[in-house]
């Protein structure tokens, strides 16, 4: 299990963010290789540290890392949009803090069998959790064209994606699409030479698409973050890491929702919505990851690291 390595992201950042107190309760609701948490399980002496992952494996490997600590950590396989029914479950009324780590593990990346990779001939899977059923291969065989055009523009950001989708289409008219390789080599001949010759892998924004619908993420996303800060005690703080614009998007736009006040038109003589804020955003701007990091960890180029404090 100790194979299943991964190198945190603005693990130091997190860890300020996060202001952790010996004696709090935390949540790291993805917890991957358990570097972050890790981290704040060692800065713990009565409190507690919840690990959630809907990937076995990673909570395996997790298990053994975090064994050291003891009773002071308590791991769940679930999906991290579910924190409120796994804190109800363990009778933990509110936390001090709650971690989110929103990118792909590494190891996921990395093992071939997963199917995330378009480098390795695997079967077409995608599967955070391996129990759920929706597969990659089901999406490409059996989505309907203007579902995968979407997905592909919107999660992927492909620009060929009306191409791609219709070269799919084409291709599983004549065989289904079983291997990851059979998709890299659809998704190459639909796309343009000009295309082919930039530095990027011709298949890595349409994988990193068909994993989003997989794994249903940005759903997941919203879902945690709009039942995140009410489990939040007082002075208790969210921090959020993101690797896309549309994770950050989604992070940005609820946590300054959950810190506005009246929402009442301007022309109100007075409240009537009786809204006040539940937070305060302490990242103006997200913090990003310096150079020192870059060089050690290229993967560290996109992350976005938002915090916010609960009033």
């Amino acid at each position: 299990m100790s194979t299943f390595h991964h190198v945190s992201v603005l693990l130091e950042e997190c860890l300020e963010g996060l202001n952790i107190r010996p004696d709090g309760i935390y949540v790291d609701g993805t917890l991957g290789g358990a570097g972050h948490a890790k981290q704040i399980a060692a800065r713990l002496t009565t409190g507690t540290l919840v690990g959630i992952d809907r990937d076995n494996t990673a909570l395996e490997a997790a298990r053994e890392t975090l064994a050291p600590f003891g009773d002071r950590v308590k791991l769940v396989h679930s999906n991290f949009s579910q924190i409120a029914q796994v804190l109800q479950e363990l009778e933990i009324p509110g936390v001090d803090g709650i971690l989110l780590d929103l990118g792909v593990s590494s190891p996921q990346l990395d093992d071939g069998a997963r199917g995330f990779s378009y480098m390795t001939d695997a079967p077409l899977d995608m599967r955070m959790d391996s129990g759920d059923p929706l597969t990659a291969e089901e999406i490409v065989n059996t989505w309907p064209y203007e579902q995968l055009r979407r997905i592909l523009f919107d999660y992927g950001e492909e620009r060929y994606a009306p191409q791609i989708a219709a070269a799919i289409c084409r291709r599983r008219e004549q065989q289904s699409i079983h291997t990851t390789l059979e998709l890299v080599d659809v998704i190459r001949r639909a796309m343009p030479p000009q295309a082919l010759r930039e530095k990027q892998h011709p298949a890595k924004r349409s994988f990193q698409a068909i994993r989003i619908a997989v794994n249903d993420e940005l759903g997941a996303i919203r879902q945690v973050m709009d039942s995140a800060v009410p489990l939040l005690n007082p002075g208790g703080r969210l921090a959020v890491i993101t690797f896309h614009s549309l994770e950050d998007r989604i992070v940005k736009n609820a946590m300054a929702d959950a810190a506005k006040g009246c929402i009442c038109p301007p022309d109100f003589p007075v409240c009537v919505c009786g809204r006040s804020p539940q937070v305060r955003v302490l990242t103006r701007k997200p913090i990003t990851s310096g150079g020192e990091e870059l060089n050690e960890n290229p993967r560290a180029r996109s992350a976005k690291l938002r915090i916010c404090e609960k009033i």
